[in-house]
C-alpha cells in the first residue's frame, strides 16, 4: 500500500545521505524506522514476532513444578 509522506528539505536531504552511507533506498530506512517504532510500543511486526510473544506470555503463566524430592 502506498502512502504520502512529507519531509522538510533539511531531513530529506540527510535521509538521503544516510542510505547512500548505508547503501540503503529510502523505503529499507523507513521499515526500519517503522519497525523499531512497533517493537518500541511492544507491537508484534509480523506474524514470527506475534507467535514469539504469545510465547512468551504463555510461559510467564505457568506456574513452575516444584524441584523437591517427594519424602521417602
Amino acid at each position: 500500500m502506498r502512502k504520502l509522506i512529507a519531509f522538510d528539505d533539511d531531513t530529506f536531504d540527510k535521509l538521503k545521505q544516510l542510505g547512500r552511507d548505508r547503501m540503503a533506498t529510502i523505503q529499507e530506512l523507513a521499515d526500519e524506522a517503522f519497525a523499531d517504532l512497533l517493537r518500541k510500543h511492544g507491537i508484534p511486526i509480523d506474524l514470527k514476532d506475534a507467535l514469539r510473544k504469545s510465547a512468551s506470555l504463555s510461559k510467564a503463566s505457568v506456574t513452575p513444578i516444584s524441584s523437591r524430592k517427594p519424602k521417602s
